[in-house]
């Protein structure tokens, strides 16, 4: 079986802890995969806050996540605290991908919970098309680098 592997960035600019509840659980007593998606959704959000934005406005630009990779390293259970970076990259005329490195806090150290992209396409809700990205998101998500492939 073929297995992904992604490549991180190098640098996150942003990071946000979360605590696992209980309801986070599944039936086997661990975090399933549908909850790593909505950590990660909810960091997504975060990243997003941090540089005013939502996912409806980015510079006038809605954005619909078109594809989402996720590598499961670390089992996470009711009380753990994950620490998520997310950094934006691979930045094209449409969209751009977001990356993230999902940590578990541990008294000893941290471990790697997850890493994980999700593909983010910018849209026009209005007139339900995908449109440019924004140069001024481009420009704030990556403080100022010029990164358009």
């Amino acid at each position: 079986m073929d297995r992904i592997k992604l490549q991180l960035p190098e640098q996150f600019s942003f990071t946000t802890e979360l605590s696992i509840r209980i309801t986070d659980l599944n039936y086997g007593g661990h975090v399933g995969n549908d909850v790593f998606l909505s950590l990660l959704h909810e960091a997504r959000m975060q990243y997003l806050h941090h540089h005013g934005y939502t996912e409806l406005n980015m510079e006038g630009a809605g954005m619909i996540m078109a594809d989402v990779a996720i590598e499961y390293k670390q089992e996470l259970s009711f009380g753990n605290t994950v620490r998520i970076s997310v950094a934006a990259a691979g930045f094209d005329k449409l969209g751009f991908d977001l990356f993230y490195l999902m940590e578990l806090l541990t008294p000893d150290g941290t471990k790697v919970a997850a890493k994980a992209k999700t593909g983010m396409m910018c849209y026009n809700y209005a007139e339900k098309k995908k449109m440019s990205v924004p140069a001024a998101a481009i420009s704030k998500l990556t403080g100022g680098q010029q990164v358009i492939a």
